[in-house]
């Protein structure tokens, strides 16, 4: 049990993947061509269908939203990066320190089960391997070259995938993460459950027509028909989609709110916080399709007037019905709540952002409403009763898919 939901112990081993950013659009290119032929025949004997993912639809919610079988509001992470309100200094979020609530993980580890999380990025390792027993294998690619028994639960991992520890800003830190699962499951205690988490760093680069992304999925399709052959139960969704955010000519169409609201209101009345901000911030410019907005009370109606006319901006909430309708909890919520249109990226203030990491690269990116489908995808039919209790999917439905929905 965790967070409401009751869960059933695998009867064989079971792969849960976060494909980091893979929109929709990248499989229906790739299913027109006649690729993928692994996520074809799970497609085909299984199920595969389109699902909400949570808001804002950034990767450290979304990856804690599917640990935790439960959306913001429940487990309390709703960014990146957040003004704290006491102290008025923004906070990188870097591991756990926002958690409310256990995850499934974690659960089913204390249950007996032995459980893997292996993750592209070490911010989301520590996340997700909250409550995990001592010895419990939690590793990240990022990282792997460093891993020890006591904080990971392995080492000498590039020994035991076959290579070094890969470029954080690279295809293969993905490849990887599938690569050490692989490897897992040929280990003498092979895991009951592995959750694997990918990174998004081909998404934010390439459309899905171009050779480079239909590569990675390919890359990633041979892997997954390997987990299938190797006996695993595969299930997959991603925790954002991801939107093309530039002009024709290539340069990035980006509304700074911070430049617009200090012309109406004054220099410094509104703090906009860009929650996509992390450590992989070449990705994106720390610029994608929601931000918030901190502001006096009095300058609230003002500001969201003036956020409401720009044509950059699809919706703008208050933090009570951001956190009403999206399900997200109001610790690290703005005043103002702001999304992007479609094809937008919100920006604070033009020269606190860097764009030439992109390095003329057209800004890809995602956080709102726009990227919020998502694959939801088993290797296995669903029941007829567990897909009748759940009209709606989520995202964060995918382990109770896997666990209680797949007849075996």
């Amino acid at each position: 049990m965790a967070n409401g939901r009751a869960y059933r112990l695998p009867q064989r081993p079971v792969a849960v993947l976060c494909l980091d950013g893979l929109d929709p659009a990248y499989l229906n290119v790739a299913f027109a061509d006649g690729d993928l032929p692994a996520i074809s025949a799970c497609r085909d004997q299984g199920f595969l269908e389109a699902a909400e993912a949570a808001m804002p639809t950034f990767t450290n919610p979304n990856n804690v939203s599917i640990a935790t079988g439960s959306p913001p509001s429940v487990h309390g992470v709703s960014g990146n990066y957040y003004l704290d309100r006491e102290t008025g200094k923004e906070v990188m979020v870097t591991g756990e320190e926002l958690l409310t609530a256990p995850t499934v993980f974690a659960a089913l580890a204390h249950a007996g089960l032995t459980v893997a999380v292996v993750t592209a990025k070490d911010k989301l390792r520590v996340a997700l391997s909250h409550g995990l027993p001592p010895g419990s294998v939690s590793v990240s690619a990022e990282r792997s070259g460093t891993a020890s028994l006591e904080t990971n639960g392995l080492t000498d991992i590039p020994t035991l995938v076959g290579r070094p520890q890969p470029d954080q800003y690279s295809a293969d830190l993905s490849l990887f993460v599938l690569d050490l699962g692989l490897q897992l499951l040929q280990s003498l205690t092979p895991p009951s459950l592995m959750y694997l988490s990918l990174s998004d760093y081909v998404q934010h680069l390439h459309a899905p027509d171009a050779p480079e992304a239909r590569d990675f999925l390919r890359q990633i399709d041979r892997r997954i028909g390997q987990l299938v052959a190797d006996g695993c139960l595969v299930a997959a969704t991603a925790d954002h989609g991801m939107s093309d955010m530039a002009w024709p000519d290539g340069t990035p169409r980006v509304a700074y709110l911070g430049d617009a609201l200090d012309a109406a209101l004054g220099a410094g009345v509104a703090r906009v916080i860009c929650p996509i901000t992390d450590p992989f911030v070449r990705h994106h410019g720390a610029m994608g399709g929601f931000v918030r907005v901190h502001l006096p009370d009095v300058a609230r109606d003002a500001a969201r007037s003036v956020l409401e006319e720009s044509e950059a901006v699809s919706l703008v909430l208050t933090r009570e019905e951001a956190c009403t309708r999206f399900e997200m909890p109001p610790g690290p919520e703005g005043d103002l709540a702001v999304v992007a249109a479609p094809g937008w990226a919100l920006g604070s203030r033009s020269n606190e952002h860097d764009l030439s990491a992109l390095a003329g690269a057209r800004l890809r990116s995602h956080g709102g409403l726009a990227e919020r489908m998502v694959p939801f995808l088993l290797s296995a039919p669903l029941t007829t009763a567990w897909r009748d209790a759940h009209p709606n999917l989520r995202n964060f439905d995918i382990l109770d898919a896997a666990l209680n929905g797949v007849a075996e």
